[in-house]
């Protein structure tokens, strides 16, 4: 992403660290590593969804997928893939004027989907964008965030706790 890209300003790209070694090794997570590889490589219903108490690792997991990328050890058509955090601490700070965080949300997805390469954005806490109840104004995010996911042009890599996956996730497919 160029600089000052809306990506290059809410997001890192964990491909990029990873190939510059600035991950750690990530051990004990082919499972859960293969799995989500085989999730990003359906047709449909292709966004893994990472689900766990806080620090059970499921950042590291992602992390050891952005590894895998780096290395070419995924399927060829992963193999060109970005995998970027998404921060939305940052994409939600200063955003006071109505309307604020959902226009740099819309701008980001709009960049993620010109992407010449295919970018892949990881979420963690995605329960604060996508709940069903969650903060205020967070209704008008989701209707963004869902067309995009459920036509494909938005690729995420979910994670939130069993409690807030039940509140907020859970009777909203």
């Amino acid at each position: 992403a160029a600089s000052g890209s809306t990506l290059a300003q809410y997001a890192q790209d964990l491909t990029a660290r990873a190939r510059e070694g600035r991950i750690d090794p990530v051990t004990g997570r082919d499972d859960e590593i293969r799995q989500m590889v085989d999730i990003l490589m359906r047709r449909r219903q292709n966004n893994p969804l990472l689900t766990g108490e806080a620090g059970v690792g499921k950042t590291a997991v992602v992390e050891g997928l952005a590894l895998r990328i780096a290395a070419g050890d995924v399927p060829a058509p992963l193999r060109d893939v970005q995998l970027w955090l998404l921060d939305i601490g940052m994409l939600q700070a200063g955003a006071g004027m109505k309307g604020e965080f959902e226009a740099r949300l819309q701008a980001l997805i709009n960049e993620v989907q010109s992407s010449p390469t295919p970018i892949v954005l990881f979420v963690d806490e995605i329960h604060t964008l996508v709940g069903a109840g969650g903060q205020q104004g967070t209704g008008d995010v989701a209707n963004l965030l869902k067309p995009a996911l459920a036509r494909g042009q938005l690729r995420t890599i979910g994670a939130t706790t069993w409690a807030e996956y039940k509140k907020y996730i859970e009777k909203d497919p």
